[in-house]
């Protein structure tokens, strides 16, 4: 399997910044350290196009990102500072979506080591998100004569507001999100399909849910390929998901996708999605076991 990384473009951000942007280079040492893949598997992918990323995005909001001209609200609604590498990472990990999609439609299966950005929208970042790697790759996919639908299976603790903006009335491209209902963003979108949690959701109650919603998302779409977003959220240590569910829980949540979509003839692109726990090897852990499952699929 073919796993995509764009941690080598680290953001200079301040020492108490909250985002732990360090879990994306400590996930690709675990990977490579316990054997998940090896060094020839993993890729640095191209960065996403200006042509890429305006299928997604507005001309005047890219501009303003690889301009450096953003206001400082928009600063503000992304999380950390404008940089030239906060440009670069941004379209290197849009990039890895890509790629991995590219790469799955060969192989069934493959992993972007990061994105998963889902909060951003046509004409603006927000909650640590500047470009919506999704919604990039899944027009780059139907441009290049790929796929002509996708379903973008969002399960990180956080609704895909914008990857729900992005898509609206859109029919080819199914957006279904499960999320806390009283979680950030708190004005929701509307996606092809919403499931939401009341806060301290456990393994049994989230795993049925994610079982049953997943299955209707898939039969609703008639999708060529997924695009998964497996977010470590959820997870009962995260310090911004409100939910309950154990880090055992969340890999069963993942075999629950990849079985759904090997079932389903379905091609898998995988993104990290966020990940908040106070232990920060939390989180890798629970995105090493991701790659882990994807990887046996």
């Amino acid at each position: 399997m073919r796993a995509y990384y764009s941690d080598t473009f680290v953001l200079p951000l301040p020492p108490d910044h909250r985002f732990p942007m360090a879990k994306y280079a400590l996930l690709r040492e675990r990977i490579l350290a316990e054997g998940i893949l090896s060094p020839a598997d993993l890729l640095l992918p191209d960065a996403a196009s200006d042509e890429q990323i305006l299928r997604a995005h507005d001309a005047d909001y890219l501009e303003r990102v690889k301009n450096g001209t953003l206001t400082e609200r928009e600063i503000r609604r992304i999380g950390f500072p404008w940089s030239p590498e906060m440009v670069e990472r941004s379209c290197r990990s849009s990039g890895a979506t890509i790629a991995a999609c590219r790469a799955a439609l060969e192989d069934g299966i493959s992993v972007n080591l990061a994105g998963g950005t889902h909060h951003a929208f046509p004409d603006h970042g927000a909650g640590y998100c500047v470009f919506n790697d999704a919604a990039v790759a899944a027009r780059a996919m139907q441009a290049e004569k790929r796929v002509h639908r996708v379903v973008i299976l969002d399960l990180d603790v956080h609704q895909g507001d914008g990857t729900a903006a992005i898509f609206a009335g859109d029919t080819s491209v199914f957006t279904f999100s499960v999320h806390g209902a009283k979680n950030f963003p708190f004005h929701k979108q509307r996606s092809s399909l919403d499931i939401e949690l009341p806060d301290g959701t456990g393994d049994a109650d989230y795993l049925a849910i994610v079982e049953e919603g997943t299955r209707r998302a898939i039969a609703a779409a008639g999708a060529d390929m997924a695009i998964y977003l497996a977010g470590a959220d959820p997870y009962e240590g995260d310090r911004l998901g409100r939910m309950s569910v154990t880090i055992t829980g969340l890999a069963e949540r993942d075999r629950i996708v990849f079985r759904l979509c090997a079932e389903a003839g379905l091609p898998a692109a995988v993104a990290m999605a966020g990940g908040y726990a106070k232990n920060i090897m939390d989180i890798v852990t629970i995105h090493a076991q991701t790659v882990r499952l994807a990887a046996q699929r």
